[in-house]
């Protein structure tokens, strides 16, 4: 029989990458990483009123909505076999303060959201935040005194506000405010409450970015922030931070363990899945989103590819699930597979 050995054969030892390569059916079934339905939690903006959805000018296809549309839009996501919703208000500006005391009214616009969504789609999860920035006049996620976010008198109001937020029915507390010992005194206030069910997924990491703005458009705290966050949220140079803030949450009861930004911190997610096994997402935050969208909008990528890949990219990075604001776009193009 003829030699048909060629060069590369022996530089190669006779490996090949392309073998798996050559048809669709063998690169399916070599897939190391899937994206799926449920992978996806939807964040979506609440606002006070009824019958309203207002498209967010900086955020193509996100919109805020009442209560009432919130309901809705959780049954289709419901439908589409999302497991969870993410919600976070845009209240009356007359209602915000100094401390973001509204945060402590239990009948406030996210408890009746969360409330009204648990009634009629009772099998969708509800994650809720306790920051304070929705409720605050300086746009801060905590108490604002002297010129400083005061972190003890923060924790006290977050624990106390996520009691509520608990008792209207969310199944998730998650905390972004990233003050030091919020978990430990969260989980003791939802355990002295009776909501030893209730988990809490941290921001366990969560850095100081330029990938906001779009986000703070949509609750309309944009124009309201004096200063920057850099004082409580983590420097996007420090990974090795990153990763102790992250332990000091896993010690204190976090259930999840959440990266935000995403896909700027993907080496972060490795981290932190490797480090201590607990389920970890990522957060496609609202410019990244925004990144796509814009790009895809002026003809310079192809939007429904960047989308899918990115989200895939948390996949491999070792995500659990993604908060993303393309899940329901996402969800129904998984469908027609």
């Amino acid at each position: 029989m003829q030699d048909r050995t060629h060069l590369v054969d022996d530089i190669t030892g006779h490996r090949r990458m392309r073998r798996n390569r050559k048809a669709d059916w063998t690169r399916r079934l070599v897939q190391e990483n899937r994206l799926t339905v449920d992978d996806l939690i939807w964040p979506i903006f609440i606002v006070p009123g009824s019958g309203i959805v207002d498209p967010i000018a900086a955020m193509p296809g996100v919109n805020r909505m009442s209560i009432d549309k919130a309901v809705e839009a959780a049954r289709e996501a419901a439908g589409l076999g999302i497991p969870a919703l993410a919600t976070f208000p845009n209240i009356e500006m007359e209602l915000r303060d100094e401390t973001g005391s509204n945060s402590l009214e239990a009948n406030n616009l996210i408890n009746r959201a969360t409330a009204a969504i648990k009634k009629v789609v009772p099998n969708i999860g509800i994650i809720t935040d306790v920051a304070l920035d929705p409720f605050t006049s300086h746009g801060h996620d905590g108490i604002l005194r002297g010129g400083e976010i005061v972190n003890d008198e923060t924790v006290d109001q977050v624990a106390r506000a996520a009691v509520m937020q608990a008792d209207a029915g969310a199944d998730i507390i998650a905390p972004s405010e990233m003050m030091d010992g919020r978990i430990g005194a969260i989980r003791m206030a939802l355990d002295a409450a009776g909501h030893q069910g209730v988990g809490i997924m941290s921001y366990a990491t969560k850095f100081a970015s330029a990938f906001y703005g779009p986000y703070r458009e949509a609750i309309s705290t944009g124009g309201l922030l004096k200063g920057d966050k850099k004082t409580y949220y983590i420097d996007p140079a420090n990974g090795t931070e990153a990763i102790r803030d992250a332990a000091l949450d896993v010690e204190e009861g976090a259930d999840m363990l959440m990266v935000k930004p995403g896909l700027p911190y993907l080496d972060i997610c490795w981290r932190m899945k490797e480090a201590f096994g607990l389920p970890t997402f990522a957060y496609q935050v609202s410019g990244e989103y925004t990144q796509i969208k814009a790009a895809a909008m002026n003809g310079w990528i192809d939007g429904e590819r960047a989308m899918l890949e990115t989200l895939l990219s948390f996949k491999r990075a070792g995500c659990d699930g993604v908060l993303t604001y393309f899940a329901v776009e996402v969800a129904k193009i998984l469908a027609k597979r």
